[in-house]
């Protein structure tokens, strides 16, 4: 990020805003969630490589993806969880998700701000007492738009090198 020093207000805003994303989510208010992103939006999780020691190279691939969307894929994917087609939540999954570490960095007279924050989601689903816990670290692009904050771009880079979990069928 940048060395330009986010205002309290801004800094408090962005926050809020990343509460609420979760908060829709934990509540499968996905449609609802899906109002938050630009219509340019995209979202990725590029896969994590492990490197040997003294290694410089970066810890994430630059062309393997666990998932890559655009706001048409993203639409569809919220769309197909009102279905009967959603198998991957099937049952649904029961989320909590946490957001800490929020930063942000305006981006000098652009509309746009990056954020970074930490996350931690745990996901059950059924009857199971198994469940999935899957932390990171978001690099986010927020955009006002209209004097409302839309999220522009969002890469998650997961602590985990094999995924905890059976299906990446939620968003994160």
């Amino acid at each position: 990020m940048a060395s330009r020093k986010a205002s309290a207000e801004l800094q408090a805003e962005c926050a809020e805003f990343l509460f609420r994303e979760a908060e829709y989510l934990d509540d499968r208010r996905f449609r609802d969630w899906l109002e938050l992103m630009a219509e340019d939006c995209v979202y990725q999780i590029p896969i994590r490589i492990t490197r040997g020691l003294g290694s410089h190279e970066a810890d994430f691939a630059n062309t393997g993806f666990h998932m890559k969307d655009t706001y048409p894929t993203l639409s569809m994917r919220v769309e197909r969880l009102y279905t009967e087609y959603a198998y991957a939540e099937d049952p649904p999954s029961r989320t909590t998700r946490l957001v800490s570490n929020v930063r942000c960095q305006p981006r000098g007279s652009s509309p746009e701000i990056d954020v970074k924050s930490k996350f931690a989601c745990y996901r059950a689903m059924g009857e199971s007492t198994d469940f999935d816990l899957l932390m990171g670290e978001r690099r986010d692009v927020l955009r006002r738009v209209d004097g409302d904050l839309k999220l522009a771009a969002r890469t998650v880079l997961l602590a985990h090198t094999t995924l905890p979990t059976a299906n990446l069928g939620l968003f994160l």
